[in-house]
């Protein structure tokens, strides 16, 4: 399944809404799937308060679905059987729309505010380019340890959103990144058993003001205000059972141009590995946001090639879509 956050106009202003992505009669539909729930139980007559029940096992905040688990994704299941079977047209129990065409609907971020961020560094590609550009050898220890960087989870940004360029940067740049939530609740977390925390997976774009990150790393700590002012992430976030991490392609164009080209497959540490370390010790929640880092020769580090103002960004991942961005302001 393929979930996403949007919004609806209404009289009362825009009503932001839990859905997932379905295509019907040749044209892909936000499907409300609360209201598609509750229509559904409300047919079949065997659940008095299909409201209550719909809107406590799907709300409308993304990270409480996820908390739901297994009940609350078998009921978007069943949210969007029904439509399948009734057709984009049915109603909702009040006559509630069930399913908008895209073009009447705002996608936001599929997860509008993760429970936290951490975005890992697991393509050795990437961290070899990095390496170079400083004229040392990949650290042996980074391939023992999946290291992160804790980011700002409250600068998230959405399909479609202006990213408005950091006054303090002249080389802004982005990073075609691979990012996966967390979906069941978990404390030292066996390797083995890692995927099975596993919610779904969507497009990151970890935005960098790359001047700034590298003087601020200088200081032993973590990039601060290098990554914290934009983080993009969509279209949707796609289940495991839709969607193989190992295997994906993965591209980045600017203004229409390819850049970027690499697969999710050549992560050195695995998606169960990362959870393991993270859970060391810790307890991870369900709505966290894991990143894979950057594929190799997946940001304008890699090619010293840069953003401007007015760039359009596109990262595509095969199973999963396209996330589209533009840059705007000045330097």
């Amino acid at each position: 399944m393929r979930f996403i956050t949007f919004e609806v106009p209404t009289p009362a202003g825009r009503l932001r809404r839990a859905g997932a992505l379905w295509r019907a009669q040749g044209e892909e539909r936000a499907v409300d799937l609360a209201h598609a729930l509750a229509a559904r139980l409300q047919a079949e007559g065997g659940e008095p308060r299909f409201r209550e029940y719909a809107d406590f096992r799907l709300p409308q905040d993304m990270c409480e679905l996820m908390a739901g688990g297994g009940p609350s994704r078998e009921a978007a299941r069943l949210a969007l059987d029904y439509l399948k079977a009734e057709g984009p047209g049915a109603p909702g129990p009040g006559g509630e729309r069930l399913a908008y065409p895209l073009v009447e609907v705002h996608l936001l971020a599929p997860v509008p505010r993760p429970v936290s961020f951490r975005d890992f560094l697991t393509f050795e590609a990437h961290k070899a380019a990095g390496a170079r550009r400083r004229g040392t050898a990949v650290d042996p220890l980074w391939y023992q340890i999946p290291s992160c960087y804790k980011g700002n989870r409250l600068s998230i940004i959405g399909p479609g959103a202006d990213l408005p360029w950091p006054r303090y940067t002249e080389k802004l740049d982005y990073e075609l990144e691979l990012a996966m939530f967390i979906g069941k609740r978990g404390r030292d977390i066996p390797e083995e058993r890692g995927m099975e925390h596993v919610f779904g997976f969507t497009i990151l774009n970890d935005f960098s003001a790359r001047d700034v990150q590298m003087e601020e790393m200088k200081l032993w700590l973590g990039p601060h205000k290098g990554k914290d002012f934009g983080t993009a992430i969509g279209p949707c976030v796609v289940t495991p059972d839709e969607f193989d991490p190992g295997r994906a392609a993965m591209v980045a164009r600017v203004n229409g141009e390819e850049w970027s080209r690499g697969n999710a497959g050549d992560m050195h540490f695995s998606w169960a590995k990362l959870i393991a370390y993270a859970s060391t010790e810790e307890e991870i929640l369900p709505g966290e946001m894991f990143g894979s880092g950057t594929v190799g020769s997946g940001c304008g580090a890699d090619l010293d090639r840069w953003l401007k103002p007015g760039d359009v960004v596109e990262l595509e991942i095969e199973g999963i879509g396209v996330l589209r961005n533009r840059v705007v302001g000045s330097k």
